[in-house]
């Protein structure tokens, strides 16, 4: 864990007390004398270093070291358009992209997406900010939706798509936004909405499920 979320990070004095105290002390086994690192949701890019000077009962006492701004980002933008699949596939992975270096994902209905499926964003942001603290990242992934695939294509008309083609995607791969569909592909007027956008595929002669999908080209954007 490199910091913790906690909404009082940047006071001189703090007392921990509930779930933050049972993390840090309990699970994480901090003891007096312990430097610990927290972020304020407010002031994110602020990393507020405590050093534990007590520990009494079902409190602990810190005290401020330093505050420092310090952001930690992807090198690299990815945008990623995804057609909506599953949300137990999303959070599978979701995580692991933020830590590969994920920018955005934008999440769209596309013709094959079961409609019955809804995006939780609010847990979604929950698996993120446990990401965040655990691998360092400062600012959270952005996320989003689009009404539609043509709606989001309007506005980014830039968009590289990954289907069954012929063309194998090089070694250097320096595009910054990508479509990837849900499980059966793009439907036939999809693809004629996509006709003018520049199509590849990975160098695999295996079918990927759109979760795998969605790693595979982040790492091999990002990695």
């Amino acid at each position: 864990m490199i910091y913790t979320f906690y909404e009082d990070a940047g006071d001189e004095q703090l007392i921990l007390k509930g779930e933050i105290f049972k993390y840090l002390i309990k699970v994480r086994r901090h003891t007096i004398g312990d430097i610990v690192a927290l972020r304020s949701r407010e002031h994110i890019e602020q990393l507020c270093e405590y050093k534990i000077t007590a520990i009494e009962g079902r409190h602990a006492h810190l005290e401020l070291i330093q505050k420092t701004t310090n952001v930690v980002e992807p090198s690299k933008y990815l945008h990623i358009a995804w057609c909506v699949v599953d949300p137990k596939s999303v959070e599978k992975v979701l995580a692991s992209l933020n830590e590969i270096g994920v920018s955005r994902i934008s999440f769209l209905y596309c013709d094959r997406s079961q409609k019955n499926f809804k995006i939780d964003f609010k847990r979604y942001e929950r698996i993120l900010e446990a990401s965040n603290q655990q691998c360092g990242r400062t600012h959270l992934m952005q996320l989003d939706t689009f009404q539609s695939l043509r709606d989001f294509l309007q506005e980014f008309p830039d968009t590289k798509v990954f289907d069954f083609t012929d063309r194998v995607v090089g070694k250097e791969c320096t595009f910054e936004r990508v479509l990837i569909g849900c499980e059966g592909g793009f439907s036939k007027d999809e693809k004629n909405l996509l006709a003018s956008q520049e199509v590849f595929r990975l160098d695999s002669p295996m079918v990927l499920r759109s979760e795998s999908a969605v790693m595979a080209v982040a790492s091999k954007v990002l990695l």
